[in-house]
Protein backbone atom coordinates (compact mmCIF):
# COMPACT_ATOMS: atom_id res chain seq x y z
CA UNK A 1 0.00 0.00 0.00
CA UNK A 2 1.57 3.29 -1.05
CA UNK A 3 1.90 6.21 1.36
CA UNK A 4 -0.19 8.45 -0.89
CA UNK A 5 -3.30 6.34 -0.38
CA UNK A 6 -6.39 8.50 -0.35
CA UNK A 7 -7.70 7.81 3.16
CA UNK A 8 -10.42 10.12 4.42
CA UNK A 9 -12.76 10.32 7.40
CA UNK A 10 -16.41 11.12 7.92
CA UNK A 11 -17.81 11.80 11.39
CA UNK A 12 -20.38 9.32 12.60
CA UNK A 13 -23.58 11.08 13.66
CA UNK A 14 -25.60 9.88 16.65
CA UNK A 15 -28.37 8.63 14.36
CA UNK A 16 -25.82 6.54 12.43
CA UNK A 17 -24.38 4.88 15.55
CA UNK A 18 -26.46 1.65 15.30
CA UNK A 19 -25.15 0.98 11.77
CA UNK A 20 -21.58 1.90 12.77
CA UNK A 21 -21.87 -0.45 15.78
CA UNK A 22 -23.14 -3.29 13.59
CA UNK A 23 -20.17 -2.92 11.23
CA UNK A 24 -17.75 -2.75 14.16
CA UNK A 25 -19.29 -5.87 15.73
CA UNK A 26 -19.08 -7.71 12.38
CA UNK A 27 -15.34 -7.02 12.41
CA UNK A 28 -14.76 -7.90 16.10
CA UNK A 29 -17.12 -10.84 16.71
CA UNK A 30 -15.47 -13.50 14.47
CA UNK A 31 -12.37 -13.60 16.71
CA UNK A 32 -14.55 -14.18 19.77
CA UNK A 33 -16.47 -16.91 17.96
CA UNK A 34 -13.23 -18.54 16.80
CA UNK A 35 -11.64 -18.43 20.26
CA UNK A 36 -14.65 -19.19 22.47
CA UNK A 37 -17.22 -20.71 20.09
CA UNK A 38 -19.74 -18.06 21.07
CA UNK A 39 -21.78 -16.08 18.56
CA UNK A 40 -22.30 -12.81 20.35
CA UNK A 41 -21.95 -9.22 19.16
CA UNK A 42 -18.75 -7.79 20.64
CA UNK A 43 -18.39 -5.15 21.98
CA UNK A 44 -21.88 -4.69 23.34
CA UNK A 45 -24.04 -1.87 22.01
CA UNK A 46 -24.08 -0.39 25.52
CA UNK A 47 -20.27 -0.20 25.59
CA UNK A 48 -20.14 1.31 22.10
CA UNK A 49 -22.69 3.94 23.14
CA UNK A 50 -20.73 4.74 26.33
CA UNK A 51 -17.53 5.20 24.30
CA UNK A 52 -19.32 7.23 21.62
CA UNK A 53 -20.75 9.57 24.28
CA UNK A 54 -17.61 9.84 26.42
CA UNK A 55 -15.75 13.13 26.85
CA UNK A 56 -13.44 13.81 23.91
CA UNK A 57 -14.93 11.05 21.73
CA UNK A 58 -14.52 11.43 18.00
CA UNK A 59 -16.00 8.67 15.85
CA UNK A 60 -15.32 8.24 12.14
CA UNK A 61 -16.04 6.07 9.19
CA UNK A 62 -12.80 5.48 7.29
CA UNK A 63 -12.80 5.69 3.49
CA UNK A 64 -10.32 4.73 0.80
CA UNK A 65 -10.87 6.68 -2.42
CA UNK A 66 -14.44 7.38 -1.32
CA UNK A 67 -15.28 3.76 -0.45
CA UNK A 68 -15.97 2.91 3.18
CA UNK A 69 -13.44 0.42 4.56
CA UNK A 70 -13.79 0.67 8.35
CA UNK A 71 -14.11 2.95 11.32
CA UNK A 72 -12.46 4.37 14.40
CA UNK A 73 -13.63 5.64 17.75
CA UNK A 74 -11.03 7.88 19.35
CA UNK A 75 -10.87 9.71 22.66
CA UNK A 76 -8.99 12.97 22.14
CA UNK A 77 -7.69 15.01 25.07
CA UNK A 78 -6.80 18.45 23.70
CA UNK A 79 -5.32 19.56 27.05
CA UNK A 80 -2.81 16.73 27.54
CA UNK A 81 -2.53 15.46 23.94
CA UNK A 82 -2.61 11.93 25.39
CA UNK A 83 -5.13 10.29 23.09
CA UNK A 84 -6.77 6.89 23.01
CA UNK A 85 -7.67 4.60 20.15
CA UNK A 86 -10.81 3.14 21.73
CA UNK A 87 -12.09 1.06 18.82
CA UNK A 88 -10.60 0.58 15.36
CA UNK A 89 -11.64 -1.75 12.60
CA UNK A 90 -11.18 -2.49 8.95
CA UNK A 91 -14.05 -4.50 7.49
CA UNK A 92 -13.04 -8.16 7.13
CA UNK A 93 -13.38 -8.09 3.34
CA UNK A 94 -10.57 -5.48 3.30
CA UNK A 95 -8.11 -7.32 5.57
CA UNK A 96 -4.54 -8.14 4.51
CA UNK A 97 -4.28 -5.26 2.04
CA UNK A 98 -2.33 -2.80 4.19
CA UNK A 99 -5.41 -0.64 4.71
CA UNK A 100 -5.31 -0.80 8.50
CA UNK A 101 -1.79 0.59 8.53
CA UNK A 102 -2.68 3.27 5.95
CA UNK A 103 -5.73 4.24 8.02
CA UNK A 104 -3.67 4.35 11.22
CA UNK A 105 -1.08 6.61 9.56
CA UNK A 106 -3.92 8.89 8.43
CA UNK A 107 -5.24 9.02 12.02
CA UNK A 108 -1.76 9.97 13.26
CA UNK A 109 -1.59 12.70 10.62
CA UNK A 110 -5.05 13.97 11.58
CA UNK A 111 -3.87 14.49 15.18
CA UNK A 112 -0.31 15.83 14.83
CA UNK A 113 -0.24 17.30 18.37
CA UNK A 114 -0.63 13.87 19.95
CA UNK A 115 2.14 13.11 22.44
CA UNK A 116 0.99 9.61 23.29
CA UNK A 117 -1.48 7.16 21.80
CA UNK A 118 -2.94 4.40 23.94
CA UNK A 119 -5.04 1.38 23.03
CA UNK A 120 -5.91 -2.07 24.32
CA UNK A 121 -6.58 -5.44 22.75
CA UNK A 122 -7.61 -8.82 24.16
CA UNK A 123 -4.86 -11.38 24.74
CA UNK A 124 -6.22 -13.74 22.06
CA UNK A 125 -6.24 -11.18 19.25
CA UNK A 126 -2.86 -12.13 17.77
CA UNK A 127 -3.62 -10.29 14.54
CA UNK A 128 -4.16 -7.04 16.48
CA UNK A 129 -1.11 -7.58 18.69
CA UNK A 130 1.04 -8.06 15.58
CA UNK A 131 -0.52 -5.00 13.95
CA UNK A 132 0.00 -2.63 16.88
CA UNK A 133 3.54 -3.74 17.73
CA UNK A 134 5.12 -4.75 14.43
CA UNK A 135 3.33 -2.42 12.03
CA UNK A 136 2.33 0.69 13.98
CA UNK A 137 5.15 0.97 16.53
CA UNK A 138 3.18 0.59 19.75
CA UNK A 139 4.69 -1.22 22.71
CA UNK A 140 2.98 -3.31 25.36
CA UNK A 141 3.08 -1.47 28.68
CA UNK A 142 0.66 -3.47 30.79
CA UNK A 143 -1.07 -6.85 30.91
CA UNK A 144 -4.40 -6.98 32.71
CA UNK A 145 -5.55 -10.33 34.10
CA UNK A 146 -7.04 -11.86 37.26
CA UNK A 147 -3.88 -11.05 39.25
CA UNK A 148 -3.52 -7.53 37.85
CA UNK A 149 -6.90 -5.92 37.29
CA UNK A 150 -7.48 -2.61 35.58
CA UNK A 151 -8.23 -0.18 38.40
CA UNK A 152 -10.15 1.98 35.93
CA UNK A 153 -12.30 -1.01 34.88
CA UNK A 154 -12.00 -2.58 31.49
CA UNK A 155 -11.88 0.16 28.89
CA UNK A 156 -13.78 -2.06 26.47
CA UNK A 157 -16.36 -2.98 29.05
CA UNK A 158 -17.35 0.43 30.36
CA UNK A 159 -20.82 -0.79 31.33
CA UNK A 160 -19.17 -3.14 33.87
CA UNK A 161 -21.20 -6.07 32.53
CA UNK A 162 -19.33 -9.33 31.85
CA UNK A 163 -18.30 -9.64 28.23
CA UNK A 164 -16.30 -12.41 26.60
CA UNK A 165 -12.58 -11.67 26.31
CA UNK A 166 -12.55 -8.33 28.13
CA UNK A 167 -10.94 -9.45 31.39
CA UNK A 168 -7.51 -10.40 30.00
CA UNK A 169 -5.91 -7.88 27.69
CA UNK A 170 -2.83 -5.83 26.82
CA UNK A 171 -2.48 -2.07 27.06
CA UNK A 172 -0.31 -0.50 24.39
CA UNK A 173 1.27 2.94 24.10
CA UNK A 174 2.94 4.77 21.26
CA UNK A 175 5.06 7.78 22.22
CA UNK A 176 4.92 10.16 19.29
CA UNK A 177 7.95 12.14 20.51
CA UNK A 178 10.28 9.27 19.62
Amino acid sequence: MSENTNISFEKVKAEDLPLFAKKLQEAFSPAVEEKFGIKEPVPSMKDIELSFNSEGAETYYIFLDGIEIGGALLRINKKTNRNCLELFFISPKNHSRGLGFAAWRAIEAKYPDTILWETITPYFEQRNIHFYINKCGFRIVEFFNEKHKDKNLSRRNQSNEPEIGTDVYFRFEKDMRK
